[in-house]
């Protein structure tokens, strides 16, 4: 499910069976069926081609929102966990400031405070989870900063960075790599959620929240509006979160 996604979302970049942007009023509500494989809406668009094209843009605001939190957190984490003492504090005492907000409403604050527009909610969604990666990372990191090799290499002389760069960080990535996997569900939920607020993605561009927002209105007339970018929804989510528990299982041998 997750490479099929990708493909739909690659694919959607050179070609789609309609303009998703393209208005034909005289195909207006059209159910499944013919030309339009999974119907029309309001102002005869074909579905198809704008989930295709919604497709490419949740992942690509789950993608770099993950890797702007993967990359700022893991850095805070690993260097509260293994410093500790008053950094240690510092850092942690922010992210649970992060916390401490609702993920959404942080995220829409940002937002409102940046403009709307999917790179907007790109930042912001990346913000709301570096406190994820940094709370993960800080507890491996303090758990593997007190094992032997650690010890050994600082009984060595070796510099801090290069004992935290060759010992500390590889040793926590795995479990980091599975969290990446479930937050890029997570961050297509999000983008989901701000574009069905109307702080998203914004109009022409499709997106699958916007697109659940429109169908409101139609919902016992044409229910597909709301169905299919629904079910895409749904099913990549549980795709990442599926792919996520077997990443964990794969990469801790204790699983095995």
């Amino acid at each position: 499910m997750v490479c099929l996604v990708a493909l739909v979302a690659l694919l959607s970049a050179v070609w789609t069976p309609h303009d998703p942007e393209a208005v034909d009023i005289g195909q207006r509500l059209r159910p499944p069926a013919g030309a339009h494989l999974l119907g029309t809406d309001q102002f005869g668009r074909d579905i198809g081609s704008r989930l295709a094209v919604g497709a490419s843009i949740a992942l690509i605001v789950a993608v770099v929102s993950t890797a702007i939190s993967l990359v700022l957190g893991v850095a805070l984490g690993a260097a509260a966990g293994y410093a500790g003492g008053v950094t240690d504090e510092i850092i942690m005492r922010a992210m649970d400031g992060l916390l401490a907000f609702p993920a959404l409403l942080l995220a829409i604050a940002v937002v409102a405070a940046l403009g709307p527009g999917h790179w907007h909610a790109t930042l912001a969604i990346g913000i709301v989870g570096i406190p994820i990666f940094a709370r993960l990372t800080r507890g491996v990191g303090v758990a593997l900063t007190a094992r032997e090799f650690v010890t050994a290499a600082r009984a060595h002389g070796a510099a801090p960075l290069y004992v935290l760069a060759r010992h500390v960080l590889p040793n926590a990535m795995p479990p980091v790599i599975t969290q990446a996997s479930l937050n890029v569900g997570r961050a297509i939920l999000a983008e989901a959620g701000l574009s069905y607020l109307g702080l998203g993605t914004q109009p022409p561009i499709p997106s699958w929240g916007k697109m659940l927002q429109e169908a409101q209105g139609f919902l016992s007339l044409a229910p597909w509006l709301a169905v299919m970018p629904g079910t895409a929804i749904a099913l990549t989510v549980l795709a990442f979160n599926v792919l996520g528990d077997a990443l964990r299982d794969l990469l801790d041998p204790r699983l095995g």
